[in-house]
């Protein structure tokens, strides 16, 4: 005779594999798929700093990230601080793929087949505009921020994906999301 055993959540367990649909998800899917399209870039900004060795740090480069994100809030009813604190996220965030990838391809002494795009004629352009997006989205979920944000959000973030850097580097872009009590 076996026991049925109850049904577990799926809480913090994406490090395993757990992964299940939450009525959260939808609360927080535009913002979520538009963060995951930026983790997905990581990848190619990866790859051209792999190829021209460059270092993943880009303060610079961040720096600019930041201003251009405190001049854009008012169309998108945000204040600078809480715009830059979710940007600095996502460059966070942006930064643990790269090194995470590097280290991988160094350790096996190639990267992938994949084409190279340009960072500066490709990449950057495309980041740029979807910094316009993810302000839209942010200052979207902020004039209606779910209750209980930050159980809603674990759950929305368990149930997007089984890879444990790709969950981590969620985590970490979605960090300040939730308001604090």
């Amino acid at each position: 005779m076996r026991l049925a055993l109850p049904a577990l959540p799926c809480l913090s367990l994406a490090l395993l594999g757990c992964s299940a649909s939450t009525p959260y998800e939808a609360e927080f899917a535009p913002l979520l798929a538009n963060i995951e399209y930026r983790l997905d870039l990581a990848t190619s900004v990866a790859l051209h700093k792999y190829d021209h060795n460059l270092p993943v740090e880009a303060p610079a480069r961040e720096q600019q990230v930041i201003t251009q994100v405190r001049q854009q809030v008012a169309d998108h009813d945000l204040s600078p601080d809480r715009a830059a604190a979710f940007f600095s996220d996502q460059i966070e965030a942006n930064k643990l793929v790269q090194y995470a990838l590097l280290d991988r391809w160094t350790t096996l002494g190639q990267r992938p087949s994949a084409e190279p795009l340009d960072l500066v004629d490709q990449l950057r352009p495309r980041l740029d505009k979807l910094q316009a997006t993810l302000l839209f989205e942010l200052g979207r979920f902020d004039r209606q921020p779910p209750t209980d944000c930050a159980r809603k959000l674990a759950d929305a973030l368990n149930s997007r994906t089984n890879d444990p850097l790709r969950h981590l580097a969620m985590v970490r872009a979605t960090g300040q999301l939730c308001p604090k009590r």
